[in-house]
């Protein structure tokens, strides 16, 4: 990861405003709220990139969640404000997404430099790939895979 992100909010709030872009200004509040709020929470003076870039896969994580509800309620609108939101913060501040082929490649990795051929172990894997992943990929799925490896290796 290349910076911290909170002392840029500041800078990119004025540029939004100068700029009239709403999405911006809505998105960068929201982020800069959320920070704040960790920091709070926490007894934290400021937050490390790893922090910060949780906070943002987890602001992602809602924003989908929130597209899928608006959806089913008829609200393309508020879906689409949703949406919008989710692409200013993925094009501004995550790093580029991996392929599914680069995931794979870093599971196999993780396994082998785990050592783990069990279920039990999983956990293993997991602490290996989740700093590798953050942001760029979806845990969920890379789990998922890692499950089904694990499973089929112990049989």
């Amino acid at each position: 990861m290349a910076e911290l992100i909170a002392p840029r909010l500041m800078n990119l709030r004025k540029m939004a405003m100068k700029n009239k872009d709403a999405v911006a200004k809505t998105t960068l509040s929201s982020i800069g709220a959320a920070f704040k709020q960790r920091c709070v929470d926490e007894k934290l003076e400021s937050l490390t990139e790893d922090q910060e870039m949780a906070i943002l896969v987890k602001m992602v994580k809602q924003r989908k969640d929130s597209i899928e509800q608006f959806q089913k309620a008829g609200r393309e609108d508020l879906a689409e404000q949703e949406a919008a939101e989710i692409k200013y913060i993925e094009d501004e501040f995550m790093p580029k997404a991996l392929t599914e082929d680069e995931v794979a490649e870093l599971i196999e990795a993780a396994l082998k430099e785990s050592g783990a051929t069990q279920m039990n172990e999983m956990g293993k894997v997991m602490a290996i790939l989740k700093p590798q992943l953050a942001g760029r990929a979806d845990m969920g799925k890379a789990s998922g895979v890692v499950r089904k490896t694990l499973q089929e290796m112990s049989q």
